[in-house]
């Protein structure tokens, strides 16, 4: 399966969907004018995945920020994943900076919703 790598742009996240390598992550900030196009080849691809997954998937959201409508794809992508964990090991690890409350509230939100291992980690601020 051909991996699916999208660099980060001010306004939208880093992407890497790699099966070979066992590298599934979304980072940065997450604010695309149209979340749903930009998210329809990471769902496609998942869904994709989903057919044939990896004996373990961990899935790395190293997000700073999303809005609104990202946040409603972020959900389908979660929830597609959800529906691996019959054929793989899923599961999720939600990066957050420590000093950023609401990132974290969403995580713990995230992880009620969800029904898989969830794993809340911060990132300590650096000190200068």
């Amino acid at each position: 399966m051909e991996p699916l790598i999208k660099e980060a742009t001010v306004d939208t996240p880093k992407v890497v969907l790699d099966a070979e390598k066992g590298i599934f992550m979304l980072a940065q900030m997450s604010l695309p004018e149209d979340a749903v196009d930009f998210y329809t080849p990471v769902i496609n691809w998942i869904t994709e995945y989903a057919r044939n997954p990896n004996e373990k998937t961990v899935f790395d959201m190293k997000l700073d920020y999303f809005n609104t409508a990202s946040s409603k794809q972020l959900i389908q992508i979660l929830l597609l994943l959800q529906s691996l964990k019959d054929r793989s090991e899923v599961s999720i690890n939600w990066y957050y900076k420590e000093i950023d409350e609401d990132m974290q509230t969403i995580g713990e939100e995230y992880s009620q919703i969800i029904d898989l291992p969830f794993t809340l980690i911060p990132i300590p601020k650096k000190d200068k």
